[in-house]
């Protein structure tokens, strides 16, 4: 994978994920499909859409049932790795507003783990409007951290420092003669959009023109890949 040149800030971070520079604020893009912010320490992960695998179940569609204790392992990885200070979930954490009361003992307890002696702050989605009741942290719709605001869903038009998950975005990249699709963030250096954190989430092609009217021409994606991220230039980017 080619890295994309248009972006002269974008280097490798010594904690592993690629380091830009988003509307002012120094960012850090994880292997992991995690932002790590250095104002405030701050790690955010999008779309954990736990109890996805569950919520099928349930209508007769039966998918393994260990998606939520996966996506819960990585995201104690991270916070093990980096030691935030604060941990946000950008919305649609949950698959539906019933899954808190599937999620099992056991993922309960990793996730009050993972983020014990750290704030951790819901940022309520579309499938998730309410915060959990029986889980630490605290509701925002949004969260302003210095330069940037985080939200759930990307707000129409241009959105200077927003932060934003919903979307899922992936990418399709050829490469010495084959394809690989893999989950990306998407920036244009003003606003960014998260690839989904969850086991069971799936992705939109970045080439979809959902993505058109929030960035500017010519974004840069920054593809995950096994234990790195790949700056990828637009022009290298193949719809599905």
């Amino acid at each position: 994978m080619s890295a994309a040149t248009q972006f002269d800030a974008v280097t490798h971070h010594p904690l592993g994920g690629l380091a830009v520079v988003l509307a002012g604020e120094p960012v850090v893009l994880r292997p992991s499909g995690a932002l790590w912010i250095e104002e405030g320490r701050t790690l955010v992960v999008a779309d954990l859409h736990l109890e996805k695998g569950s919520f099928y179940a349930s209508r007769g569609q039966m998918l393994p049932p260990y998606d939520s204790a996966d996506t819960l392992r990585r995201l104690a990885a991270e916070t093990q790795a980096l030691g935030p200070r604060r941990v946000v979930l950008l919305g649609d954490s949950f698959h539906d507003r019933d899954g808190e009361a599937r999620l099992a003992g056991a993922d309960g307890d990793s996730l009050r783990a993972a983020v014990e002696g750290r704030s951790l702050v819901w940022v309520t989605g579309n499938h998730d409007p309410v915060a959990p009741r029986g889980l630490p942290g605290e509701a925002a719709a949004r969260l302003s951290i210095g330069g940037l605001t985080l939200v759930h869903e990307p707000a129409d038009g241009a959105a200077t420092g927003e932060v934003a998950g919903h979307l899922h975005p992936c990418a399709r990249v050829r490469a010495r003669g084959a394809s690989v699709r893999r989950r990306c963030f998407i920036t244009d250096g003003e606003r960014l959009i998260l690839p989904a954190f969850g086991a069971l989430a799936g992705g939109l092609n970045v080439r979809d023109a959902a993505f058109r009217p929030l960035l500017r021409p010519r974004p840069l994606a920054a593809v995950l890949g096994a234990g790195r991220v790949h700056a990828v230039g637009w022009a290298s980017l193949q719809p599905d």
